[in-house]
């Protein structure tokens, strides 16, 4: 079996984001496992996926005194079928 990949192969593409940077609604661990979980399906199931990019995003606070960092990565998994 060839196991090549080309994105010539690529006929869908899902986003999934891992993190927020909004400070208004901070995210629960519960919600990020969730989002790393679903992640990990795309990568590891049927019909399995490819990391084709990333894009990360950040954000810097000031809050009183203290500074607030947040982040966000969007991962673009690449399938040849389109998935649910």
């Amino acid at each position: 079996m060839d196991d090549k990949f080309s994105l010539a192969d690529v006929k869908h593409i899902k986003r999934i984001t891992v993190g927020d940077v909004d400070p208004n609604k901070p995210m629960s661990d519960e919600k990020k496992d969730e989002q790393v979980k679903r992640l990990n399906e795309y990568l590891n199931g049927y019909p399995k996926g490819k990391l084709i990019g990333k894009d990360v995003s950040f954000a810097i606070f000031q809050v009183g005194e203290h500074q607030l960092t947040t982040q966000a990565t969007t991962y673009h998994i690449g399938f040849p079928r389109e998935v649910n």
